[in-house]
């Protein structure tokens, strides 16, 4: 609990004033939490989450993880890296992923190409 919490307050901390973003979970635990509750009704989120046993819902996220690993984590040397390192480096990664990398289910354009031409970026 303290680990998602504490990840969620670190997140809400970065809104701007008037932000009020959905913060899509699944059905574990400590989402339910009246902790993270009070977290979600305090900075405005809107909660969401998947239906009983529906995976579905969740495969966006999944399939990014799931691609997130095998392009930027598997099959490398993580010895000495440090933890600043290691999160500038994923940093890095999800600027390239959002920006540059090309999608053909997005018309070979990247999710920013996308968006954009959707006029769902400003």
């Amino acid at each position: 609990a303290a680990l998602a919490n504490g990840s969620l307050e670190d997140a809400c901390g970065t809104l701007s004033p008037g932000q009020h973003p959905v913060c899509h979970s699944d059905r574990g635990c400590h989402y339910r939490w009246p902790g993270w509750i009070g977290i979600c009704e305090g900075n405005g989120l809107t909660r969401s989450m998947s239906k009983k046993g529906c995976s579905p819902d969740n495969s966006a996220c999944e399939g990014f993880f799931g691609r997130l690993k095998n392009e930027f984590f598997y099959y490398r040397d993580w010895d000495g890296v440090t933890v600043d390192s290691f999160m500038e480096l994923l940093s890095g990664y999800i600027v390239f992923y959002n920006e540059r990398r090309k999608k053909q289910s997005l018309g070979w354009m990247s999710p920013r190409q996308y968006r954009s031409s959707k006029g769902l970026v400003a």
